[in-house]
This record gives C-alpha cells, structure tokens and sequence, in this order.
C-alpha cells in the first residue's frame, strides 16, 4: 500500500469494497464513473477505485439484489448504465459497516498493546 502522504493513491483495503460503493450510492443512484469519483473525492484523494474492480463488484452486487441499473443519459450527454440501492443493499451495508468496525476496533486493540 503507498503513503498517503507521498502523492500516490492508496490502494482500498481488502474487503471494504462493496462497503466503499454501498455507502456511496446511499446518497441516490451513480454510474460506475461517479461512484469512483465519489470515493476519490471523499477520501480527500486518497482512494482510487480501478476500473477493473468496480465493475465486477458492481456485477456481483447486482446478482446478489444490493443494487439494480438502469440505463440512462448521463451528465455528459452519454448513455450510462446508472446503479441504485436497493433495501438488500442497504441491510447489506449496516452489516459491512458493522464488520469493518469490529475489525477495525481490534486491529487497534493490537496496535495499542503490541
């Protein structure tokens, strides 16, 4: 994983994926482009989502029920396949989250007493 601090984009760690891309589409439907964007953006530039793993994620989410697309025009007048939350998705994301907070709380845990 590179620094954060060199200029470089930090790989998404293992796992927290489908967490990053539920959580964004929670706030209204994104083409795959936005989502990555979204998370770039928020992550002050820290994140960088590759083509070639948000797309298969999202294929994935949308064989499971998380989210649903429909093609749309986007923003930039081209047509786009657009994703959508659905309340499989949403359940699946409290579940992601809690999963990424107990880790998380013990990968402290470790750190703190190591």
């Amino acid at each position: 994983m590179a620094k954060p601090d060199d200029g470089s984009k930090a790989e998404i760690p293992p796992g927290t994926l489908y967490m990053l891309i539920l959580k964004t589409l929670e706030g209204g439907p994104r083409h795959g482009y936005g989502i990555a964007q979204r998370i770039h953006q928020l992550s002050h530039d820290v994140l960088q989502v590759e083509e070639g793993s948000l797309y298969p994620a999202l294929q994935r989410m949308l064989i499971k029920g998380w989210v649903v697309a429909e093609w749309r025009i986007s923003e930039t007048n081209r047509r786009a396949r657009f994703y959508k939350l659905t309340p499989a998705g949403r359940k699946q994301l409290g579940t992601e989250v809690s999963e990424f907070d107990r880790v998380m709380q013990a990968i402290v845990r470790v750190l703190q007493t190591a």
